[in-house]
């Protein structure tokens, strides 16, 4: 059988089997589409919200952007990991006790005013919508690769898929749906992982294998990467970082980001009880920290298999890297692997020396008495995963197998955004604000309507995103981290915020971060419309666009002080409901208001 016919056989048959339940556990009511009925069980909770957190950017490109940055890109483990217990210890149980749908609906209540409501509508939709981007794209990558189409195609088919199973099962479906996508990413992720840790350093846990002697050197494996890259002109893989100023801030971005991302926040409002959203944080962190602890070691030791593959005679026993480096394989005789991601387009070779030699190094060392005269591949860090299994000779089965996990990952967090983007719209926007008499079916067909013009646009902006899946994502936490997460801390944990406070924060926590990120990434991620190149040179105080998102928290929290304490004290009600929101003791279901 064809690696394309394998392909083919575990993408639709996963595919079937999301479509399959979508069907089965179709939303009937706005309660089924916004919090499943609110009768899941913790274990089950806790899977989807681990499939719904294990985005496109976990599966796909974080590993990849570990792989060629090294020990400093380790701060997406540590935001990502870290914002999620602060979501569980500081957030969860607290808005569980609220019992409202959205995110939105509790700022509106909280701070008496449908004006907070609507910013918060704006925020979400805003945050939301840039991270569903990045999982667009990034199931365009794996679907362009796997499928053999080109991106823009696999990303027309991404949208395809989720608009069935998103659209027709909203909530009920996705829960259930996203149980079946952890099951399958967390094997996808794991038994590749098992296989190249077992090639290269002969054991079988991978992270242990990441901390083990490589099998062909007998050195350890990162002493051998380190040596590897240094080679290649590039830093050691396990140096520190020199900006360290924008490391804090960026791994800060990421854990109040992700404390402050509606569509998991959502997930706590599925439960019956408090205690139930506190087991399901639990289980979620268990769930998640099967993939989070193997990813060091895989993007290790893709680094080293792929520059192992550009030039072999590192691979083993080294006596002069300097000779090893001279001697790359040529262009002609390059691996299966590399020409098939040559046709999606994000693996890209120009023989700048016209040796027929691929050159791979760092552009900004000095090899031009090898006579190279640049870096000559060019590696998207978006396929390294995908890639990983090819690279290191595995069975098509394997290779089949992650390819459905990476489509599991993009489309799971997809739809679980997608779904905090219509619950905004048909609820808070329409129902809170435009025509508060709707009827049930009609408020179940605006969101369906929203749910798919959402998709749309997200499919539009994937084709040019801007950045690989990564880099998009962290822009969307960056956004939730300087808008709703201080509206929502300051909700809970403060009585003396009131609604003018709130909405001058989230004002300009909002516009400040979005106005730093347009002038690099371009006015509303339109390329070409960038003002300042993305470079540190050019970022203020080398704050980068990505971690610009702490300051803008810092920004939001303040303002919201200094307003609310030259204005009125919100009223005695809120008061009283701030203080029992704080104990959160015996809440029933999630409730529409």
């Amino acid at each position: 059988m064809s690696q394309f016919a394998i392909n083919v056989l575990f993408v639709g048959g996963s595919f079937a089997i999301y479509i399959g339940i979508a069907i089965w556990a179709k939303a009937g009511s706005t309660k089924d589409f916004y919090v499943a009925g609110g009768g899941v069980h913790p274990i089950t909770n806790g899977m989807a919200i681990g499939a719904d957190w294990m985005s496109a950017a976990s599966f796909i490109s974080m590993a990849g952007i570990i792989a060629s940055s090294g020990y400093g890109a380790s701060t997406f483990l540590m935001g990502w990991t870290g914002g999620y217990v602060l979501l569980a210890l500081l957030l969860a149980p607290y808005l569980r006790k609220f019992g409202k749908f959205t995110v939105p609906e509790f700022i509106g209540d909280r701070f008496y005013s449908k004006s907070a409501r609507m910013v918060a509508v704006v925020c979400l939709i805003i945050a939301s919508l840039t991270y569903v981007i990045g999982q667009m794209a990034g199931a365009g990558v794996a679907f362009s690769r796997f499928l053999e189409v080109d991106a823009t195609t696999g990303l027309i088919i991404a949208a395809i898929v989720v608009f069935f199973y998103s659209v027709l099962g909203g909530m009920k479906g996705i829960t259930y749906t996203q149980v079946a996508q952890y099951v399958v990413l967390i094997i996808a992720y794991t038994i590749p992982a098992v296989f190249i840790s077992l090639e290269l350093t002969d054991n079988p846990i991978p992270p242990l294998g990441l901390f083990s002697d490589h099998s062909a050197s007998g050195e350890p494996l990162l002493s051998k990467l380190n040596e590897v890259v240094v080679a290649l002109g590039f830093n050691e893989y396990t140096a520190m970082v020199d900006n360290k100023l924008n490391m804090v801030l960026f791994t800060l971005s990421l854990m109040i980001g992700t404390a402050g991302l509606p569509h998991v926040i959502m997930r706590f409002f599925t439960v019956p009880k408090v205690a139930d959203a506190r087991w399901s944080a639990g289980w979620a962190l268990v769930f998640i920290g099967l993939l989070y602890l193997t990813a060091p070691a895989v993007a290790s030791m893709a680094r080293l298999n792929l520059v192992t593959t550009i030039y072999p005679d590192m691979a083993g026993q080294v006596e002069n890297y300097e000779d090893a480096a001279a001697n790359p394989i040529a262009y002609a005789d390059r691996p299966d692997w590399i020409r098939t991601w040559e046709e999606t387009g994000l693996i890209k070779f120009d023989d700048k020396n016209n040796d027929g030699k691929i050159q791979l190094y760092n552009d900004a060392a000095d090899f031009s008495g090898r006579g190279w005269q640049g870096n000559e591949l060019e590696v998207s860090n978006d396929i390294l995963v995908l890639a990983n299994p090819e690279i290191a000779n595995l069975p098509g089965w394997v290779v089949g197998l992650i390819a459905a996990g990476g489509l599991a990952a993009a489309l799971s967090t997809a739809a679980g955004l997608l779904l905090a983007i219509s619950s905004a719209i048909s609820h808070d926007l329409i129902k809170g604000a435009i025509n508060p008499r709707i009827s049930e079916k009609g408020e179940l067909r605006a969101a369906r309507i929203s749910m798919s013009v959402a998709i749309v646009v997200a499919t539009y902006l994937g084709v040019n995103p801007p950045g690989f899946a990564a880099q998009v994502v962290a822009l969307a936490f960056g956004i939730a981290a300087a808008s709703l997460f201080p509206a929502l801390m300051m909700g809970i944990f403060s009585k003396r915020i009131n609604n003018k406070g709130a909405i001058a924060g989230m004002l300009t926590g909002l516009i400040f971060t979005l106005v730093y990120i347009f002038i690099y990434k371009g006015w509303f991620f339109i390329p070409g419309t960038a003002n300042l190149p993305d470079t540190e040179a050019n970022w203020v105080m080398g704050i980068s666009p990505l971690s610009i998102g702490a300051v803008g928290a810092i920004l939001n929290f303040a303002v919201a002080y200094v307003v609310s304490s030259v204005t009125e004290e919100p009223p005695q009600e809120i008061q009283d409901l701030v203080e029992s929101v704080r104990y959160p003791k015996g809440a029933g279901t999630a409730i529409d208001h």
